[in-house]
C-alpha cells in the first residue's frame, strides 16, 4: 500500500472513532444500536488494515 492510502485511511478511522465516541456518550435509551455496531465494525476493520501496512512496512 502507498503511503498515501495509508494516510486516507488513519484520518478515516480517525473520523470514525470520533463518531463511535460521540454516539457511546448518549444516554442508553438515545443510542442507535445498529449505528453503534456499523462504526464499531468499520472503525476495528480500518484500525486492522492501518495495523497490518505497519507491520508490512517494517524491515525485517
Amino acid at each position: 500500500m502507498s503511503k498515501d492510502v495509508i494516510v486516507i485511511v488513519a484520518i478515516v478511522s480517525a473520523v470514525i472513532w470520533i463518531a463511535v465516541s460521540r454516539e457511546a456518550v448518549k444516554p442508553s435509551k438515545e443510542i442507535n444500536w445498529r449505528k453503534m455496531i456499523t462504526l464499531l465494525f468499520a472503525g476495528s476493520l480500518s484500525a486492522l488494515v492501518i495495523t497490518i501496512s505497519l507491520f508490512q512496512s517494517l524491515p525485517f
